[in-house]
C-alpha cells in the first residue's frame, strides 16, 4: 500500500473557541496517508494574558509531533523570560528544550507512547505533563540518545496587542492585513543560502534538495541523528531546531492569522488561502468550519503529489485586541509573493 492509502480519510477532528480578545478554529485531517503525523495546540487562556497556537508536521513518525504539543507551550511558561514579557527568548529555549527532554530514559519512555497513540491531537489535559525539572532517570535506555524521527514547529503567541512567531521548518504562519496576505515565517529549505552555509560548515551536504540526502527540510524538533556533533551549540547542528523569531505589532488593518502544516501550503499560497478564508467568513461563522472547506479545497482527487499529504490548520480571528495602529509594526512582514512564496522574514 505503500506512503498512501486507496481512498482517503476525510473525517476532520475540528474544535473552535475564544477569549475577550480573539476567537479561533482548528481542524485536522489525515487524508491520503497512511498514518497521521500531525500534531497542534491551542489555548486561547494560557496565562500571563498569552493565547498559544502550534502547528507540528511529523515525519518518519507521529511521536515527535505530539511530544512537542504536549510539550513545548509548557516549557514556554516556565521559563523566566515568558513571565518578564521576553517571549522572543523563551519560545527559543522551549523549542531547544525539546531535543533535550527527548534525550534519555524518560524521553524514550513517552515517545514509545505517543507513537502507540492513534489520537490526532495530543493537547494535555490539565496538570498533564508538567513536571518542574523533568529528571533524569537511570535504567533501560538511560543513554538514549533521541528519536531519529522529527517534526517542524509554527507556533504564534500573542500578548496583548503584541504577536510573537517561533518557526522551525515548512509549517507556515501568515496574517490577513486588509486582505492582504503577509507571512510572519520562513520556510526552511535547502536551497536557502543561510541554511546551506550552516549545514555546510557543520559536515553535511544537500543532496537531490535533502539534508544529508534524506530530509527535504533544514531545521525540525528531533531528527537527533543530524544533530550528533558533540562539538557544536544546537544552533550549529547540521540540522537545528532553533526558530526563527519575528514580533510584530497587531495594527488595526490586521484580520487574522492562519497557521498551517505543508499540506496546504503546496496546494495553495498565502494570498490565495487568504482570499478564500475572507470569501467563507462572508457566509461562514465557525471558524473550523472554514478550516475544513480549505481541507475539501486541498485534497487531491488520487493519491500521489499535491494534495495528498495531512492537513492541519488554526485559524485565528481578531476581536478586541488593543492596537495602535499600523506605523508602530516592530517588523513590517513580507507580502505573499507567488503561489509557491518562500517567506524571507525573520
Amino acid at each position: 500500500m505503500g506512503i498512501y492509502l486507496s481512498t482517503p480519510k476525510t473525517e476532520k477532528l475540528s474544535g473552535d473557541g475564544e477569549n475577550d480578545n480573539l476567537r479561533y478554529g482548528v481542524s485536522s485531517m489525515q487524508g491520503w496517508r497512511t498514518s497521521m503525523e500531525d500534531a497542534h495546540a491551542a489555548y486561547p487562556d494560557l496565562g500571563c494574558s498569552t493565547s498559544f497556537f502550534g502547528v507540528y508536521d511529523g515525519h518518519g513518525g507521529q511521536a515527535v509531533s505530539k511530544f512537542c504539543a504536549r510539550h513545548l507551550h509548557q516549557q514556554l511558561v516556565k521559563h523566566e523570560a515568558f513571565l518578564t514579557g521576553d517571549i522572543g527568548t523563551a519560545v527559543q529555549k522551549a523549542f531547544l528544550r525539546m531535543d533535550e527532554m527527548m534525550c534519555g530514559q524518560r524521553g524514550w519512555r513517552e515517545l514509545s507512547v505517543l507513537g502507540d497513540k492513534k489520537d490526532q491531537v495530543s493537547s494535555p489535559r490539565s496538570g498533564e505533563g508538567q513536571s518542574d525539572d523533568w529528571p533524569v532517570e537511570e535504567g533501560p535506555h538511560s543513554n538514549y540518545e533521541g528519536p531519529t524521527c522529527g517534526s517542524t514547529a509554527c507556533v504564534a503567541i500573542i500578548r496583548n496587542n503584541q504577536l510573537v512567531i517561533a518557526n522551525s521548518g515548512d509549517s507556515r504562519c501568515v496574517i490577513s492585513r486588509k486582505g492582504q496576505a503577509y507571512n510572519l515565517s520562513k520556510d526552511h529549505k535547502p536551497d536557502l543560502d543561510a541554511e546551506k552555509e550552516r549545514i555546510s560548515k557543520a559536515g553535511g551536504f544537500i543532496h537531490c534538495g535533502r539534508v544529508n540526502g534524506t530530509l527535504n527540510l533544514t531545521r525540525a524538533i528531533g531528527d537527533m541523528e543530524l544533530k550528533k556533533d558533540k562539538s557544536l551549540p544546537a544552533e550549529k547542528q547540521i540540522l537545528t531546531a532553533n526558530p526563527d523569531i519575528n514580533i510584530v505589532e497587531l495594527c488595526e488593518h490586521d484580520d487574522f492569522i492562519v497557521i498551517a502544516c505543508d499540506g496546504i501550503w503546496d496546494c495553495m499560497s498565502s494570498q490565495q488561502l487568504v482570499d478564500f478564508v475572507r470569501e467563507q467568513l462572508k457566509t461562514e461563522s465557525k471558524l473550523s468550519a472554514v478550516c475544513e472547506k480549505v481541507f475539501d479545497r486541498c485534497l487531491a482527487p488520487t493519491s500521489g503529489g499535491e494534495g495528498c499529504d495531512n492537513m492541519t490548520m488554526i485559524l485565528v480571528q481578531f476581536k478586541n485586541i488593543p492596537r495602535p495602529g499600523p506605523s508602530t509594526t516592530s517588523q513590517h512582514p513580507s507580502p505573499d509573493q507567488d503561489s509557491k512564496d518562500k517567506s524571507e522574514t525573520n
